[in-house]
C-alpha cells in the first residue's frame, strides 16, 4: 500500500519561503511522475506542480509559476516543493501524489496523505 507523508509546512509572512517534503513508500518510485496539490479553506483540491520520473521536466499551475520549484530525489523516494515569494492566497493544505493525466488534467493516483498546512500571513 502506498503511503505518502508530507512535511515542512508552517506559518510564514507574505514574501517568505518554505520548503515542503514528501516521502513516498513506493517501490517503483523512480518510475512515476509525482505532483503537488493543495486545498485552500473552502476550496476544492487543485493542482500545483508536477515532475517527471527523472526530474528533468516540470510543470506548474499558472498561479505559482516563477515562485515555486518542484524537485525529486529518487534515491530517497522523496519529492520537494520550494516555495518562494509566498502570498496569503497560497494558504492551504499541501499534498503530494503520483500523477496521471485524465481529460487533460493532472489527478492523483493514490489515497491522499494527511498533507502539510501552509499558512501565509499578510
Amino acid at each position: 500500500q502506498v503511503q505518502l507523508v508530507e512535511s515542512g509546512g508552517g506559518l510564514v509572512q507574505a514574501g517568505g519561503s518554505l520548503r515542503l517534503s514528501c516521502a513516498a513508500s513506493i517501490s517503483t518510485f523512480s518510475s512515476w511522475a509525482m505532483g503537488w496539490f493543495r486545498q485552500g479553506p473552502g476550496k476544492e483540491r487543485e493542482f500545483v506542480a508536477t515532475i517527471n520520473w527523472s526530474g528533468d521536466n516540470t510543470n506548474y499551475a499558472d498561479s505559482v509559476k516563477g515562485r515555486f520549484t518542484m524537485s525529486r530525489d529518487n534515491a530517497k523516494n522523496t519529492v520537494y516543493l520550494q516555495m518562494n515569494a509566498l502570498k496569503p492566497e497560497d494558504t492551504a493544505v499541501y499534498f503530494c501524489n503520483r500523477v496521471v493525466i485524465v481529460d487533460d488534467k493532472y489527478v492523483g493516483m493514490d489515497y491522499w496523505g494527511k498533507g502539510t498546512l501552509v499558512t501565509v500571513s499578510s
